[in-house]
């Protein structure tokens, strides 16, 4: 059980450095809710907030959207679990990045949007 939806805790999207930033965006999450049910998976979330200094080091753009809290990594290490949760993503996001264990999802609409893309 989590504490900001039924399957996901604000410790899961907090900045892997240990900084303590846990800004994620709630629509961001509740997104991410529907998706999980929908996929009916468990979405481990290998990244969520990052500060500045965690997000260069894990190679990140300077407008990374992990920054503001509206950008995350699922962990999806084979391609069945890919074949299985990127097609509820794609429902439901519309910022998607692949890369070879992850899918990166964001809801920064400041930025292109309806965008798939590989690492």
């Amino acid at each position: 059980m989590g504490d900001l939806t039924k399957n996901f805790s604000r410790i899961e999207f907090s900045c892997r450095c240990t900084c303590g930033k846990d800004d994620i965006d709630m629509n961001h999450v509740i997104t991410l809710q529907m998706a999980r049910k929908a996929a009916d998976v468990t979405f481990k979330i290998a990244s969520g907030c990052r500060c500045e200094i965690h997000n260069k080091a894990e190679g990140g753009k300077d407008t990374s959207s992990h920054l503001i809290g509206k950008a995350t990594d699922i962990e999806c290490k084979t391609s069945m679990a890919r074949a299985i949760i990127l097609p509820v993503l794609i429902k439901r996001f519309r910022r998607i990045g692949i890369g070879k264990n992850f899918i990166h999802v964001d809801s920064d609409m400041s930025k292109p949007k309806d965008v798939i893309w590989v690492y």
